[in-house]
């Protein structure tokens, strides 16, 4: 049994599967958080609320270091600076921490987001892949140099997560993520619906919690990358006929260049850690879409 879990971020979407899944399992769960967001957690975690846990992420209170964690899963790392606080304060002191991290960093989201330049590549994505060569993706969105997209960039936090030796990192590339609370409608589908050949690389909310839960507990994630996400990416045609119709309007032409695929190879984490789906794809389905269509 491994010793104590913190968890930074914790109580939205994501997170709080991971942490029922790791109290479950018998874990010490501490997750750090604002307080503004109150999952229904297990009784047995325990809650360290404070301001400073909006992210960017740059503080951690004395009260995170008593007893110290074993492992630190940070769920909400956004770019370089965060990520060196949260290196330097628990570089050390934590046995290994796991960073997320998104499929975003490869040239090929940049791509379909018309930012990188290059031709298009419809290969499968493996964790090997070269990484885009344009960083800050989403800065021309932001609205000022304090918002979180000016600084935002997951290669700058890969980066920093795999370079202390002091404390091992586990970087998990994660999908497009849908389920309740988030992506609940599958506009990420629908939006699509024009282009029927186009593939994009999706999870189910709880699997993923569930994959970030493996690499957390199993030795030989310890130093490696990992895609995380379905088996096989099908096209919006293949997706589209397995679902009901939607109003949900396609995005106009010209934004995306949906000749760019951006669908990952998760064969590693399949592997080496033994990951398989919980939820089958029709169940997850089923169940983000349940609140939407009553």
């Amino acid at each position: 049994m491994a010793g104590p879990f913190l968890i930074i971020g914790g109580t939205k979407f994501i997170g709080p599967f991971v942490v029922r899944q790791l109290a479950a399992l018998g874990h010490e769960v501490t997750v750090y958080h604002r307080g503004e967001s109150e999952s229904d957690l297990p009784a047995s975690v325990r809650h360290v609320r404070s301001p400073a846990a909006a992210m960017p992420v740059r503080s951690f209170p004395d009260e995170l270091f008593h007893p110290p964690p074993d492992t630190v899963i940070h769920m909400i790392p956004t770019g370089e600076e965060d990520a060196r606080a949260a290196l330097a304060a628990f570089s050390g002191c934590a046995r290994r921490m796991i960073w997320l991290s998104s499929g975003d960093v490869y040239p090929a989201y940049g791509r379909f987001m018309r930012i990188e330049a290059g031709s298009i590549d419809n290969a499968l994505l493996n964790e090997d892949a070269p990484l885009r060569t344009v960083l800050y993706p989403y800065r021309a969105q932001a609205k000022s140099p304090d918002d979180l997209m000016y600084s935002y960039d997951k290669i700058l936090v890969e980066r920093v997560a795999l370079s202390d030796p002091m404390l091992p990192g586990t970087v998990l590339r994660l999908p497009k993520v849908y389920g309740p609370g988030s992506n609940a409608d599958l506009a990420t589908i629908y939006q699509a619906r024009d282009h029927q050949r186009w593939r994009w690389t999706h999870a189910y909310v709880e699997n993923v919690a569930a994959a970030i839960v493996l690499a957390a507990t199993h030795p030989a994630a310890t130093g490696r990358i990992y895609n995380v996400g379905e088996e096989h990416t099908p096209t919006i045609a293949e997706r589209l006929a397995r679902l009901p119709l939607s109003p949900i309007p396609a995005l106009p032409a010209g934004q995306y260049n949906f000749d760019q695929d951006i669908a990952y190879d998760t064969s590693r984490i399949r592997r080496e850690l033994g990951y398989s789906e919980a939820i089958p794809e029709e169940e997850g389905i089923r169940r983000t879409l349940s609140p939407v269509l009553r």
